[in-house]
């Protein structure tokens, strides 16, 4: 027999669920099965893989070890967590969440197998500070809830507990968070204003394409288009750059890049979408090799559950330190 107690970072999902995760190679035709037959209880009783697990829930199987043992596929994380330090800019951290500044050059997730991102850098810190153990892992993932391009910096989301993952992605989805981000552009940028077009992912050249919407305010006839909208506004100018807060409306891939290209004022930085001759100067005097681009304020709704401590709050990231020399050589911060 072997009994299992439910933690809180475990709590909030199915038990079926937990239990397709915990024997990950048995089919689910056997857990209901053992449920049906009271080999697998929860709470010392008879249940149906349905219920909500919570804090504290005992969940016990009367399986032999070797049952469990030729069930349970185990993923070895100890090589990627061995190349990963643990080492973060946290900005904000409760029971359930933490917000990271991301720095420009690391991925928010990994792009392939060998990748060490965000999240194994995250893994490790949990682990380094008695947070979760490398058991508990095959249960519960902490992740991060939005992404950010490798060379784009700032707040980075993260869930220590399955509750405050569902929630905060739920959040980001729903677009109840307010994001703002800081960047320099090309020109002088007089005014305030919200922008709004469609973005169509170019595979051909790994670009996106941005289209202003017509005069009538219609849908373009392009195919596989997505709505975009993005509000803009000058906190100052000088030296042919402007610095800009701003507020991420839609969020879609290189959404602010293009977008701001596309009037005209292209990131300072941004070889993909910028002016080369600017980047290459900018590159000769500081030796930038990516976009100024910045994640610095999230502000959030009125939230309960396992968000309840961030009801209300505004969290900043500070720039990173070239970022932040630029502006001021420039005089625009």
């Amino acid at each position: 027999m072997k009994e299992l107690t439910i933690r809180e970072n475990e709590a909030g999902q199915r038990l079926d669920k937990f239990l397709c995760k915990y024997m990950n190679q048995a089919p689910k035709s056997f857990f209901y099965k053992m449920l049906r037959k009271k080999n697998i209880t929860l709470n010392g009783k008879k249940a149906e893989g349905k219920e909500i697990l919570l804090p504290g829930d005992k969940v016990k199987f009367f399986l032999s070890d070797e049952t469990i043992e030729r069930f349970t596929g185990r993923t070895d994380y100890s090589v990627s967590l061995s190349r990963a330090s643990g080492n973060l800019d946290i900005i904000y951290e409760d029971r359930h969440t933490l917000f990271i500044n991301k720095p420009v050059g690391m991925l928010s997730q990994k792009a392939k197998e060998s990748d060490i991102s965000l999240v194994e850098h995250l893994t490790a810190y949990l682990i380094g500070t008695g947070q979760i153990t490398a058991e508990s892992l095959h249960t519960f993932h902490p992740a991060v809830c939005n992404r950010l391009d490798r060379n784009t910096s700032g707040i980075v989301a993260a869930g220590k507990s399955l509750a405050a993952l569902q929630e905060l992605s739920a959040l980001f989805r729903d677009r109840t968070i307010r994001k703002y981000y800081l960047c320099l552009v090309k020109g002088t940028v007089s005014g305030p204003d919200r922008i709004r077009g469609y973005l169509t992912k170019n595979s051909r050249t790994n670009k996106v394409d941005i289209q202003s919407l017509n005069p009538a305010g219609n849908r373009p006839e392009a195919s596989g288009s997505s709505f975009i909208e993005t509000g803009y506004r000058p906190l100052k100018s000088a030296g042919g750059a402007t610095l800009l807060e701003v507020h991420l409306i839609t969020g879609k891939t290189h959404q602010i890049r293009a977008h701001l290209a596309s009037q005209g004022h292209p990131l300072i930085g941004d070889y993909k979408y910028g002016d080369k001759q600017t980047n290459d100067s900018f590159r000769q005097s500081y030796g930038l090799q990516s976009q100024l681009l910045h994640s610095y304020r999230l502000c959030f709704p009125q939230c309960e559950g396992a968000l309840s401590a961030l009801s209300g709050k505004e969290l900043r990231a500070d720039p990173p330190e070239l970022f932040s020399k630029i502006c001021r050589d420039l005089g625009v911060m």
